[in-house]
C-alpha cells in the first residue's frame, strides 16, 4: 500500500532552517512507522536520519512523535498522512535527538557488599517500575522538566527501584529531593506516555515523597497543608460562608426525580468557590437529578497522597465511605477533577464514582440557549488522565456555544503540590497556558477543576468559568427569553 508522510528534516549544523518534506512509498499492509522511515531512506532520500535498533519495542532507541505523540517508531501502526517528528529534546539531526547528555548521569545501584539477595516481596515490588527502555518518552513531555531544573519522570523512577533493592547502599531520599522530587505537577503524562505503562507518578514519584516524608524533607508548605487536613478536615482555609453552611442535605429537583445520587464536594468548592458549586445545584434541579449531601464528608485526601504525607490518610478514606454507605448511597458525585480521581484510583468504595459530567451526559439534560462565546477548553490533568475523561464536557460545551476551539492538553501547574510548595514553578507552567489561551482567541476558558479554574485565572485575563456555572448561564439567558 501507499502511504503519505510529513517528516520533520533539520541538520543544525547545515545553517538551514527546518522544515518539513512530503513522501510517499510503497510499504506491506501493516507496516509500522519504522517501516516507513525506512522505505523513505532506501527508495527516496539516504540523508534522511533517524535511529533503530531491535525493532522490537525493547531499545527505545526509535521513539519520535507522531501526530504529536510520542511513539515507539517500531510498533506504532503507520497511517496515511502522518506527521513523523523528533520528540522534544535537544535535536542532532532530523528524528535523531540527544539521549546521551541525559542518560550520562543516570544514577546506577551503590553494593552494599551484604550477601542476601533480594526478598521475594522487593522483587515484586521492583518489577513494577523496572522495564524502563529508557526511549525519554516520558522526559521529553515532563512539563516540570520543560521549566525546572527537574531530572525528570525517569530518573525518579531509577531512584525508586534503586531505594527498593536491599543490596543498594546508599539513602537515595535526599538526593532525589535534590533531582526535584517534589516539582512533579502529578499531571501523569509520563504514565500516558510510557511505551511500557509505568506507572511513575503513582509507583514512584509518590512513594519517593513518602519516604522523603519519613525522613522529615517533605517541603514546609505541604506540612502546614497536613497539619490543616488533620485538625480541620479541610485542605484549604475558608475565605466567605462554605458550600456546605448554605445548604441542606437533601435537594430536590424541580420536577420528576430521574435519579437520587450523593454529592461529594471538595474543599475548594466548600471553602474557597461556594458559588460555582451553588450553580451546580442549580443546574442539577433543573435536570431532575436529587442530591444528597452528607455534611461530615471531609477532605478526600488528595494533597496528602500526592505529597507522600499518608500517615492518616485511611481515617479520611473511612469517614467519606461511612457518610455515603451508611446513606445507602449507591452512585457519589465529584465536581473536582483531584477528588474524583483519588476516589476511583485510591479509594475501594461499595457505591459508584462519578465525574459530574459523567452524570450530565448519562442522565441527559435540557438544552440551554446558546451562549454568544468563542470557548475553549482546558482539559484537567486529574480529569483526563486520572479518570479518562475528555468527551463528555466537550458535548456539554456544544450545547452552550457554536464557536469551540481547541487548545493543547497540558497541565497548568496547579497539581501535585507544586502551586503551595513551588509557586514560580506553577506561574511559569501558568504562563505557558496563558499563552495557549491567548492563540485561540476565546471569550471564557471553561474547564472542570477548582484548582485549575483558580490558578489560571491568575495567569489570564480571560475569564475562567465551570462548565455547570456556563450550563447555568445558558439557562439563564433560556429563562429570560421566554
Amino acid at each position: 500500500m501507499k502511504i503519505n508522510a510529513t517528516v520533520y528534516r533539520y541538520d543544525p549544523e547545515s545553517g538551514e532552517e527546518p522544515c518539513f518534506r512530503d513522501y510517499t512509498v510503497d510499504v506491506n499492509e501493516g507496516a509500522r512507522v519504522l517501516n516507513v522511515l525506512i522505505a523513505i531512506k532506501e527508495q527516496i532520500d539516504p540523508t534522511i536520519s533517524f535511529r533503530y535498533c531491535c525493532s522490537a519495542g525493547q531499545c527505545g532507541s526509535c521513539a519520535v512523535r507522531v501526530n504529536g505523540e510520542p511513539v515507539l517508531a517500531c510498533m506504532a501502526e503507520a497511517s496515511d498522512g502522518m506527521l513523523v517528528e523528533p520528540i522534544k529534546l535537544p535535536i542532532i539531526k532530523d528524528l535523531v535527538v540527544d539521549l546521551q547528555s541525559y542518560l550520562k548521569d543516570m544514577p546506577g545501584l551503590v553494593p552494599c557488599g551484604c550477601p542476601d539477595l533480594p526478598t521475594r516481596e522487593e522483587i515484586d515490588r521492583i518489577k513494577e517500575v523496572r522495564d524502563c527502555i529508557e526511549c525519554l518518552c516520558c522526559v521529553s513531555e515532563c512539563p516540570a522538566f520543560d521549566v525546572t531544573d527537574f531530572l525528570g519522570p525517569m530518573v525518579m523512577r531509577q531512584e525508586m527501584r534503586l531505594a527498593l533493592d536491599s543490596r543498594d547502599k546508599r539513602d537515595r531520599i535526599p538526593e532525589t529531593v535534590k533531582e526535584g522530587l517534589f516539582t512533579c505537577t502529578s499531571c501523569h503524562r509520563c504514565v500516558e506516555v510510557c511505551p511500557k505503562d509505568i506507572k511513575i507518578q503513582g509507583k514512584a514519584i509518590e512513594k519517593l515523597r513518602e519516604f522523603a516524608n519519613r525522613e522529615g524533607l517533605t517541603l514546609p508548605r505541604h506540612l502546614e497543608v497536613a497539619e490543616f487536613v488533620r485538625t480541620q478536615g479541610k485542605s484549604v482555609t475558608k475565605i466567605k460562608t462554605s458550600f456546605l453552611e448554605q445548604v441542606p442535605e437533601y435537594i430536590k429537583p424541580y420536577g420528576d426525580v430521574k435519579a437520587e445520587i450523593g454529592f461529594f464536594v471538595g474543599c475548594m468548592y466548600d471553602l474557597r468557590l461556594p458559588d460555582t458549586a451553588l450553580d451546580v445545584i442549580e443546574v442539577m434541579k433543573r435536570n431532575g437529578i436529587a442530591l444528597i449531601i452528607p455534611k461530615e464528608q471531609v477532605c478526600c485526601g488528595s494533597p496528602l497522597i500526592r505529597t507522600g504525607q499518608t500517615s492518616f490518610l485511611e481515617e479520611l478514606k473511612k469517614k467519606n465511605v461511612e457518610c455515603f454507605e451508611k446513606r445507602g448511597i449507591k452512585i457519589v458525585m465529584t465536581m473536582c477533577a483531584g477528588c474524583g480521581a483519588t476516589l476511583k484510583n485510591d479509594y475501594e468504595t461499595p457505591f459508584r464514582v462519578m465525574d459530574i459530567n459523567e452524570v450530565l451526559n448519562t442522565y441527559g439534560i435540557t438544552p440551554p440557549e446558546k451562549l454568544d462565546y468563542r470557548i475553549t477548553y482546558h482539559d484537567p490533568c486529574h480529569l483526563l488522565r486520572g479518570q479518562g475523561i475528555s468527551k463528555e464536557p466537550r458535548k456539554l460545551i456544544e450545547l452552550f456555544t457554536d464557536d469551540f476551539v481547541e487548545m493543547p492538553a497540558r497541565c497548568c501547574g496547579s497539581g501535585g503540590g507544586v502551586k503551595s510548595g513551588l509557586p514560580d514553578e506553577a506561574a511559569e507552567l501558568g504562563r505557558q497556558r496563558d499563552e495557549e489561551i491567548k492563540k485561540t482567541g476565546c471569550d471564557v476558558v471553561v474547564s472542570s477543576c477548582p484548582f485549575c479554574e483558580f490558578h489560571i485565572q491568575s495567569c489570564t485575563d480571560t475569564p475562567v468559568k465551570n462548565i455547570a456555572t456556563m450550563l447555568l448561564e445558558g439557562y439563564r439567558k433560556k429563562d429570560s427569553m421566554a
